[in-house]
């Protein structure tokens, strides 16, 4: 069977900012992507709720669990987006297709209507499964194995990742209320309309950038004629209805149990490709495979950001501002990438600091300081919720706010780290694959996180009770994942054999 030959060395690149310029090509690709996708996501369970549920709280539990079995599909199709780049179209065509299929999404859910709302989402799913993974795959392979600047790389290509979805909150909030003249979260026509072009901004950017990548990524050898792209097309068109099925009849419930399932067949394939390639081989991929298992956790627990946290800032967090404005509950949304863009690169730099004094924590270190600092938020929302409430049943501002500020320090301790340490650790033939198995970790979180949220809200509403329950166990578990973490960690250092 034809593959896509990843162990070539990358072609030699001119130099940008100290980086192959292809990378700022994907960064700006990158950017327009998110920019659809955050300006869908933070209205997505506000939107159920209003539209479909005529704002009764009680529809908080199925927007919960709705938007985590969305989230969790979208991760999870990136394993058949990694296949389908690996082995059948190569990953520039990926990408384009997975840009083009999205689009078509984001404007079916312009129409209110719950069931093509949904066949929408679907849509959506079906596009990104194949524009995610392949895209974050290319980045790895501008650089030449044992190359310093990767991990720096994936960081600056991160911020392109938060840069659009800091922007597109705002942006998109911001031109629902001049459009309509209604309440911020009352109209998301414009919204949904906004990601639409968004998405197709990023396919036409990809397309007139991709010659700069000067061969990476094309089909593999014999799979580049339109007969081949013509099967993964309709394929696609055929998931589409799949996906659904999954997302508005299946539950989250089920859901969970089918990823779980998927999770262990990819665990296998990776193992028996690298038992091939020999012990080393086999040691780094249970060394990856534990650290998916913690990113599970971490994901889980901060994709609340959607759910929980969206229905907490929406009815339990005083919003007023001086003068009487009230604080859209939407633009919550951007304070974690905000922090991101701030914060991404003094963690570089403090990464390449320690790094050239020979003290920067290793991979599993990393990814266990990512989880420390998910658990101090949830310590943070169990004091205010506790000593912080006031007489209107609401807790100030600032807590929220810093939440997502410690969890953004803790998802740049771990996320571009795992993307970079995935095309470190992969089988060399199958690592479009595995990194569909990092974003299939992840999409178990996701799924997780909306089952959890769900719960929190509980049969009538999230109540300060309800949160309080449900983030005193998010505390205490993710403390215990990172601790655990921490003292494993020499263990998965000595099964990725000298990778840093």
């Amino acid at each position: 069977m034809a593959t896509t030959d990843t162990t070539a060395p990358p072609p030699l690149f001119t130099d940008l900012l100290g980086h192959p310029r292809p990378l700022w090509m994907l960064f700006m690709t990158e950017f327009w992507e998110r920019f659809a996708f955050y300006g869908m996501r933070w209205a997505l369970t506000l939107y159920i709720v209003a539209q479909f549920f005529g704002g009764d709280a009680a529809g908080q539990g199925y927007a919960s669990r709705t938007y985590g079995a969305f989230l969790a599909l979208v991760y999870a199709t990136a394993i058949f987006g990694g296949y389908v780049a690996d082995r059948l179209i190569g990953y520039q065509r990926s990408i384009l297709l997975g840009a083009a299929i999205s689009a078509v999404g984001y404007f079916t859910i312009v129409l209110p209507q719950q069931q093509i709302f949904l066949l929408g989402l679907a849509t959506i799913i079906v596009g990104n499964g194949l524009f995610k993974p392949n895209i974050s795959t290319l980045v790895g392979q501008l650089y030449a194995p044992g190359d310093a600047r990767r991990d720096r790389g994936f960081t600056i290509f991160y911020m392109g990742i938060n840069l659009g979805a800091l922007v597109s909150p705002l942006l998109t909030g911001w031109l629902a209320s001049v459009i309509s003249g209604t309440p911020l979260v009352q109209n998301y026509k414009a919204v949904f309309v906004a990601t639409g072009i968004g998405m197709a901004i990023s396919m036409l950017w990809f397309w007139f950038g991709r010659h700069r990548l000067q061969g990476i990524g094309r089909s593999p050898q014999g799979r580049n004629g339109a007969a081949m792209l013509g099967w993964v097309v309709a394929g696609a068109v055929a998931a589409v209805p799949m996906v659904y099925l999954l997302m508005a009849e299946v539950g989250a419930g089920v859901l969970a149990w089918i990823l779980g399932a998927l999770f262990v067949a990819l665990a296998l394939m990776l193992l028996i490709e690298a038992l091939r390639e020999g012990g080393v081989a086999r040691d780094k991929v249970i060394a990856m495979l534990l650290l998916f298992a913690f990113n599970v956790l971490f994901w889980m627990f901060f994709e609340q950001a959607g759910s929980s946290f969206n229905f907490l800032a929406q009815n339990l967090i005083d919003r007023q501002m001086l003068g009487g404005w009230v604080f859209p509950t939407g633009w919550f949304q951007s304070v974690n990438p905000a922090a991101i863009v701030i914060l991404a690169p003094l963690v570089a730099l403090a990464w390449g600091w320690l790094g050239a004094r020979g003290r920067e924590p290793s991979i599993p270190r990393k990814f266990g300081l990512g989880l420390l600092f998910n658990a101090l938020a949830f310590l943070l929302l169990m004091v205010a919720l506790s000593a912080l409430v006031g007489s209107n049943g609401q807790i100030p501002f600032w807590p929220l706010v810093l939440v997502y500020v410690l969890q953004t320090v803790g998802e740049l301790s771990l996320s571009p780290i795992g993307l970079s340490m995935v095309t470190k650790l992969a089988p060399l033939r199958y690592v479009g694959l595995a990194m569909g198995g990092w974003f299939l970790s992840t999409a178990i979180g996701n799924n997780l996180s909306g089952i959890f949220a769900g719960h929190v809200s509980g049969a009538s509403g999230m109540t300060v009770a309800s949160a309080l329950e449900g983030f005193t166990f998010s505390f205490w578990l993710l403390l215990g994942a990172g601790v655990l973490l921490l003292l494993i960690a020499p263990l998965i250092n000595r099964l990725m054999h000298g990778v840093k």
